[in-house]
């Protein structure tokens, strides 16, 4: 059994210890995903273990710590039956003592997450009634999944509460209560645990049996921010930055903010009135270019002959919607065949072909293949795409549009 430092003191960061056994991961294991190590990066890995550590193992929704043992990397700690092995990139001599060393500020991060999530769970528990069915400590942000629906407003709430428990800067308690003990206090656990129970205690906000480390007192959380929620699962899930986390975003969304108003020419906290009023300004543009295209379709329209004959059109001034609009005026007029080509690259066109006596799936079938074409339709109209010159696919078009017609 390996002794578990973490558990003494969560803050931990240099240890010494004896190496009591060391081996390389068997291809097994690598293949079931033991170790972090990408599959055929050709890196050795090796199990490693101390008669005591302060790395803490993956568990209870928190990924495991990394840092060095000696000169030797840890990148992934498992624990399996009472030992903790540590997955190194280079092997450790069998009784040597070994000075180790935890990424602090990766492991300080993930304590504000989890013991920020323990005050969260512990409140919509209380208030709700609602169980925390999943907690997933990600590398960006923190998740937690609940039995039931909470709104926006109502997380708002939350979130308020939270951080008055971290302003309280409560000490945040870690207990063994015996099996009698246990049978009379209420308590949250996600499973059923085997075996001696550690509770997490943080006064007035929750009590909760967990394995990971957490911070000492509840204003080392620093801030707690919930971001989102959505509905998952018949219930919700929450997002949630912490601390250092929590810094960061507000950081870049400050950043953000003050690009986004000096491009609007407003100030950062009346950027959401300024874009509103660049919405509808945009959509007064839209509309009016909408109404120029539709007279220029007619105008365009107008000035083709009157006639049965195919009719094949390039142009650089219209696309989308519009190139449909545009054949269709065509073929009121009479035409027998409307082809309408826009230009999206070097010799490359987006069509809108139409007839209303013949079948245009038969003609595309033949141009597709001769002009590294993709697409369909109906017998009445087909679109895609197509490469080639202009001049070529013109003459193929009137061509194979006589032969049909």
């Amino acid at each position: 059994m390996t002794e578990k430092l973490f558990y003494r003191d969560s803050h931990l960061a240099e240890f010494e210890a004896e190496v009591i056994s060391c081996r390389p991961l068997t291809v097994e294991k690598q293949k079931k995903g033991i170790s972090s190590v990408s599959e055929g990066s050709g890196q050795d890995v090796f199990e490693v273990e101390l008669d005591r550590t302060a790395f803490f193992p993956e568990g209870g929704g928190q990924y495991a710590d990394t840092g060095v043992l000696g000169e030797v990397k840890v990148f992934d700690v498992r624990e399996s039956d009472g030992r903790i092995i540590h997955y190194t990139d280079a092997p450790l001599e069998i009784g040597v003592r070994v000075k180790g060393c935890i990424d602090w500020e990766e492991r300080f991060m993930k304590m504000q997450q989890h013991t920020g999530e323990h005050i969260v769970s512990g409140l919509i528990h209380s208030r709700f009634g609602y169980r925390n069915v999943g907690f997933h400590l990600g590398s960006e942000v923190c998740t937690m999944d609940f039995s039931g629906e909470i709104t926006a407003g109502e997380l708002a709430e939350i979130e308020m509460e939270a951080n008055n428990a971290v302003w309280k800067n409560l000490k945040v308690e870690t207990v063994y209560p015996t099996e009698n003990e246990l049978a009379r206090i209420e308590y949250r656990s996600k499973i059923e645990i085997q075996g001696q129970v550690r509770i997490i205690v943080i006064p007035g906000y929750d009590r909760c049996a967990c394995c990971a480390p957490h911070v000492e007192r509840t204003g080392e959380i620093g801030l707690i921010k919930l971001t989102n929620v959505q509905r998952y699962k018949g219930g919700v899930r929450v997002t949630m930055l912490c601390g250092v986390r929590a810094l960061a975003d507000y950081a870049l969304k400050q950043e953000q903010a003050k690009a986004v108003s000096a491009m609007l020419c407003t100030r950062e906290n009346e950027t959401a009135g300024a874009v509103e009023h660049l919405r509808k300004e945009c959509a007064d543009l839209k509309y009016e270019l909408a109404e120029k295209e539709k007279k220029l379709i007619a105008c365009m329209a107008e000035n083709i002959p009157a006639g049965d004959e195919p009719v094949c059109l390039f142009t650089e001034d219209i696309e989308g919607e519009s190139m449909r609009l545009l054949m269709n005026r065509v073929l009121e007029t009479g035409h027998g065949l409307c082809a309408v080509f826009h230009k999206t690259g070097e010799s490359v066109y987006r069509y809108v072909m139409g007839s209303r006596k013949m079948d245009m799936r038969a003609l595309t079938k033949e141009f597709n293949p001769v002009f590294e074409g993709r697409g369909g339709g109906k017998p009445e109209m087909v679109q895609g795409t197509a490469k080639g010159k202009e001049e070529d696919m013109r003459a193929w078009i009137l061509e194979k549009a006589e032969e049909m017609g």
